[in-house]
């Protein structure tokens, strides 16, 4: 790693760092606390304290980047039950992320031999020892998830951690949603950081159920699903309504190889034929109740 990459590191509130991407336009974690969101976003909705009594976890990171949601979930698990043995599988488009990261120290903070591990994991792709078999696939991760599908592996958690919607909608559709349903096991949990009526939609139509995270920062919250309804927090009434306006339908990509303006573009369609509430009445609605 002699050549690191052009990423500057740009401090968050919690005292760790994170990028910028200029090609997306937006930070790879939340400025109000990188590792604090992993955390809260990620590894807490996914109950890895529970799954971690397991013998073996199973975690599907998608949108890897600099890899701070693993390393938490890896030093999550491993303080709870240091035998059990993690089975990951990460997806991530660009390999200057992580090395990056590894570049310039982001996991130094995080227990032994996790830093070790993930090194050689963005170095060789893979890792096997007996407490962690882990594979990071490079490239769309439409392809990869396909992949990944056929092989029937099962995660008991899955981080959806794409940028968002508006700038990568390729991550964000009902038929990539389909794929990581086929990929939870039955009692697994997905968890994100966005809250957007489109996203919960698009969840929902592949199977699963939705609940909200709590915010981090003055940030909004995120999402949690499993496939039963009684084992998430509920919605609030707003969230409810929104999920009946056009905000919520959602993003589309039948053959998980458009390019995201015609992604894009397909929704806009889709909303502008639609019958559902308009969003700005919601909006007003709320707006009102809560003024």
């Amino acid at each position: 790693m002699a050549n690191i990459p052009s990423f500057t590191p740009q401090p968050t509130a919690d005292g760790s760092f994170t990028f910028f991407s200029e090609a997306f336009g937006e930070y790879f974690h939340s400025t109000q606390g990188a590792k604090t969101e992993a955390l809260l976003k990620f590894v807490e909705p996914c109950h890895l304290k529970q799954k971690a009594q397991q013998q073996v976890v199973r975690l599907l990171d998608v949108c890897y980047g600099l890899g701070y949601n693993t390393a938490a979930a890896l030093e999550t698990i491993w303080i709870i039950n240091p035998r059990c043995r993690v089975e990951l599988v990460a997806l991530e488009l660009d390999p200057t992320v992580p090395r990056s990261a590894i570049a310039h120290h982001f996991l130094s903070g995080w227990n032994h031999p996790i830093p070790e591990f993930l090194e050689g994991l963005v170095t060789t792709s893979e890792v096997k020892t007996d407490q962690l078999q882990a594979q990071l696939y490079f490239g769309d991760a439409r392809k990869s998830i396909q992949h990944l599908s056929q092989l029937n592996f099962q995660a008991d958690a899955i981080f959806l951690d794409p940028f968002s919607p508006r700038r990568c909608p390729q991550l964000w559709t009902v038929e990539f949603f389909q794929h990581l349903a086929n990929c939870c096991a039955k009692t697994g949990r997905l968890a994100t950081y966005s809250c957007a009526a489109a996203v919960r939609s698009g969840l929902m139509t592949a199977g699963f159920k939705i609940g909200p995270t709590p915010p981090v920062g003055g940030r909004q919250p995120g999402t949690v699903t499993s496939f039963d309804a009684s084992t998430l927090p509920p919605l609030s009434e707003r969230s409810r309504q929104h999920l009946q306006t056009r905000a919520a339908i959602p993003y589309r990509d039948p053959q998980l190889r458009d390019q995201a303006e015609i992604i894009l573009q397909r929704r806009q369609i889709e909303q502008q034929a639609s019958t559902l509430e308009p969003t700005s009445h919601w909006q007003k609605r709320w707006s009102a109740k809560e003024g």
